[in-house]
């Protein structure tokens, strides 16, 4: 079946409940990640630099993760690791809203992330079980924009809890908050159904043709490119260091990150449909377009009121990017590895943010100029590439990948 059958069966069970289960472990999450650099800085008095250290740890050690259970989970149980994680991330959680010094903050942060690892590459494959063809950027646009809508609800909780705290200067009940939305997500893993896997064996075992091996140029050329992009593609939580340095409070940070989410949020389905009509690699070069809006225009900012410009253009990078990345992978490969690809994937462009995370916390400096410019330009020259290369619209059909049997309508 090839992926101009007629899009049907999109939205299945899985696709609705794995929805859920990231809105509420999003809104968890996000509850409080734009605090999350104020209370190092601030209240537990760390350096700039360890902002930038501690979510770029974080971001390798779940990378490194989805490299393994990635493959692993294309053998066993998909379901059994997206449980495992997502009772990582709220373990992790829980650890934040005790720590009083910053490598606390760090293990708990490596605790949450290494959840992601295990989560992720298992959950996008799982999400593809039973869709149909060509429908690729509808279900991971879906998804995105659940889960995002989850990172605009929880911070709006934060706030609230933010303007009842007796004691405004400690931030640490808000994160106690945060892990009741974490907890509820595990419980829903409950409803999640994966197909039997004697099929799937099968495939695994007798058809060698779907191997690494066999996709390795235009598979490994799009991976290259997109480590090329995570290497400048650091960390959120500086962008929002650099917010709070423009002279936004706790306030107006964590309200300007609920308006970059919002974009995120809305425009992810419209981005992801519009991957099922145009090449994966187009919308992601329109992404880093905003990406490079981003970074320039608060690198350019001198007045906090830029910020309220700046980022809710730059949601629309995330949602050109975020879910549409995975959709073009998932287009590279065939049924019987998606779990394989998106963990190499997602493991290794996550791998880079480790890189970028420690380089533009160290060249911060006093107001993050430096690391914002280059990394802005450096992305429209990447969006470049992707245009101009043909080779990179290269999909699974046009390579011959042999697609293995499933239960239902297969990538």
């Amino acid at each position: 079946m090839s992926d101009e059958s007629p899009s049907r069966g999109w939205l299945t069970r899985n696709v609705v409940v794995l929805s859920g289960v990231s809105f509420l472990q999003d809104a968890a999450g996000e509850l409080l990640y734009p605090l999350l650099p104020i209370f190092l800085t601030v209240q537990l008095g760390a350096p700039v630099a360890v902002v930038g250290i501690i979510e770029g740890v974080a971001e390798g050690a779940a990378s490194l993760t989805k490299l393994v259970t990635g493959r692993l989970s294309d053998r066993r149980s998909k379901r059994h690791f997206i449980g495992l994680g997502y009772g990582a991330a709220a373990l992790g959680k829980i650890v934040i809203a005790f720590a009083s010094v910053w490598p606390v903050v760090m293990a708990g942060r490596v605790i949450d992330r290494l959840g992601k690892g295990v989560r992720g590459a298992p959950r996008d494959a799982l999400l593809m079980d039973g869709a149909a063809p060509g429908t690729r950027g509808r279900i991971f646009g879906l998804h995105r924009a659940a889960d995002t809508t989850g990172a605009v609800v929880g911070p709006l909780l934060g706030l609230g809890g933010y303007e009842l705290l007796s004691n405004k200067a400690d931030l640490r009940p808000l994160f106690l908050i945060a892990v009741v939305p974490a907890v509820l997500s595990v419980l829903l893993i409950a409803a999640v159904r994966e197909s039997p896997r004697r099929a799937e064996k099968k495939t695994i075992k007798g058809r060698r043709t779907e191997t690494m091996r066999s996709l390795q140029r235009p598979f490994w050329r799009t991976i290259g490119i997109l480590i090329a992009f995570s290497l400048l593609n650091f960390p959120d939580s500086l962008l929002l260091l650099r917010a709070h340095e423009l002279g936004l409070g706790v306030v107006g940070v964590v309200l300007a990150y609920v308006l970059y989410n919002a974009v995120y949020a809305v425009a992810s389905f419209p981005a992801g449909s519009l991957t099922d009509r145009v090449h994966p690699s187009l919308v992601f070069a329109l992404g880093l377009v905003f990406f490079a809006i981003g970074y320039v225009g608060l690198g350019l900012a001198n007045t906090s009121a830029w910020v309220w410009v700046v980022l809710p253009l730059y949601g629309g990078f995330t949602a050109c990017t975020d879910g549409v990345g995975k959709a073009w992978i998932a287009g590279l490969v065939g049924s019987g590895r998606q779990g394989s690809a998106q963990g190499i994937y997602q493991g290794l462009t996550g791998g880079t943010i480790l890189i970028a995370g420690l380089w533009a916390g160290l060249a911060w400096g006093g107001n993050g100029r430096l690391p914002l410019l280059v990394s802005g330009f450096g992305a429209v020259a990447i969006a470049a590439v992707m245009v101009m290369m043909p080779r990179l619209r290269q999909t699974a059909v046009t390579v011959g990948v042999v697609r293995g049997p499933s239960n239902s309508a297969s990538l």
